[in-house]
């Protein structure tokens, strides 16, 4: 089901492969006995990664069966939540952070560099089936704005030209290393330390402290 309320093309039949069979039964097992409804997400997240990054009906349906509950209520959940996808998406699923702190720090150029290596727009698929790029609310990552995740990465620090550089490779089907592009360490501030530069000074030993007291 995509945003109109229409179903697009999808597998008819859908079951989890043996290895995420036993994981989904892990999962269902750590909540108490008619309350199985709660693995609902995370069989969903489960499922996604099975088929392609993406929902479809079958699988909703399959996951509701497990979990005896309506299968309206499992289409209700997998329609609030954003990060399932209902249509099919490319094989590197690039969400652009467009909210105020990534916008204010250039999302718009992360956006238009996008759109001209990839030539699509957002929310579109590249005709080879590589690249889908939309645009999300924020991502959680503001202080290393402007910032894209792709698929389960995080690429931070991000202008025109690395964004550029960092979609080149992965046409070359490499996967660059998430994080910072711009070489500092985690969020540590961009231009190095401006504080405690120096060694910090050590405070008096007690020793010292009762030689002093007793010269008074």
């Amino acid at each position: 089901m995509s945003a109109n309320g229409t179903a697009p093309a999808g597998p008819q039949d859908f079951a989890f492969t043996a290895e995420n069979l036993e994981r989904a039964k892990h999962i269902i097992a750590k909540y108490p006995p008619g309350r199985q409804a709660s693995a609902v997400m995370p069989l969903l997240d489960l499922a996604q990664r099975q088929n392609d990054n993406w929902l479809p009906r079958a699988a909703m349906d399959y996951i509701a069966d497990m979990l005896t509950m309506p299968r309206i209520r499992v289409y209700e959940v997998a329609t609030f939540y954003t990060m399932y996808n209902l249509k099919p998406v490319g094989k590197h699923f690039v969400q652009v952070c467009t909210t105020t702190p990534c916008w204010l720090r250039g999302s718009d150029d992360v956006v238009k560099a996008c759109e001209r290596k990839l030539g699509i727009g957002l929310g579109e698929t590249t005709p080879d089936g590589q690249f889908t790029v939309i645009e999300v609310e924020c991502l959680g990552a503001c202080v290393n704005a402007p910032m894209v995740q792709i698929n389960d990465d995080y690429y931070e620090d991000l202008d025109a030209a690395s964004t550029e550089a960092l979609l080149d490779a992965l046409k070359r089907g490499e996967r660059p290393v998430p994080g910072p592009v711009s070489g500092r360490q985690t969020s540590s501030p961009a231009g190095g330390p401006t504080t405690l530069k120096g060694r910090v000074p050590q405070a008096p030993s007690a020793t010292a402290a009762d030689s002093t007291h007793g010269d008074d």
